[in-house]
């Protein structure tokens, strides 16, 4: 029980995908412009990452290393999550389709979100079992969320900001997510 929750204060603070492995920036600067979107964006991050773990893993186990086709890993992977993803789509575009609109064109994105496919390659380069794959997928997408859903915060209140001119726009962005990462780093100094 110690190494779950290891893993998952890892996962979410610690080892954020975002602020510190800096994995999925195209959906966190892209997608981060209202609360609500980002949280749209997160939750099919959050169900895309955790299954992905669980199928990918099952994959590598099951299919690729009993059969010594480890190399394949990142193909197998994306195949994988391009699959989950279109699931997604399919369900957002007939049931929700106001947030399949607000996503837009991060929605599909999410296929090559190297966030995701990151959580998959972590998994297997750690030796983590079922239980500890999926638990450290759920987490790693509750810190993307929390990043994501964070920085939309930010970005709602620099609205409110007149910068300089050189500042306008992108650059402040850019510094904005720089500050949220020194933050976040933080949390790297805490010890169980």
């Amino acid at each position: 029980m110690g190494n779950i929750l290891m893993i998952m204060f890892a996962a979410i603070l610690t080892q954020n995908f975002i602020f510190s492995r800096f994995y999925g920036c195209c959906p966190f600067l892209g997608v981060s412009d209202r609360p609500s979107t980002a949280l749209g964006m997160g939750m099919a991050v959050t169900f895309v990452m955790t299954l992905a773990s669980a199928a990918t893993w099952a994959v590598y186990r099951f299919l690729l290393a009993p059969f010594g086709l480890e190399y394949l890993k990142t193909i197998a992977f994306i195949l994988v999550i391009a699959t989950l993803v279109k699931f997604i789509e399919m369900f957002l575009r007939r049931y929700v389709p106001v947030l399949y609109s607000a996503l837009g064109i991060y929605l599909p994105l999410i296929t090559t979100n190297c966030a995701v496919l990151g959580a998959a390659l972590v998994n297997i380069e750690e030796g983590y079992s079922f239980v500890e794959s999926v638990v450290f997928g759920f987490s790693a997408a509750i810190g993307f969320t929390m990043a994501i859903c964070v920085f939309a915060g930010v970005r709602e209140r620099l609205n409110f900001a007149d910068p300089l001119k050189a500042f306008r726009g992108f650059p402040l962005l850019l510094i904005s997510a720089g500050l949220a990462a020194m933050a976040f780093s933080g949390f790297s100094g805490m010890k169980f």
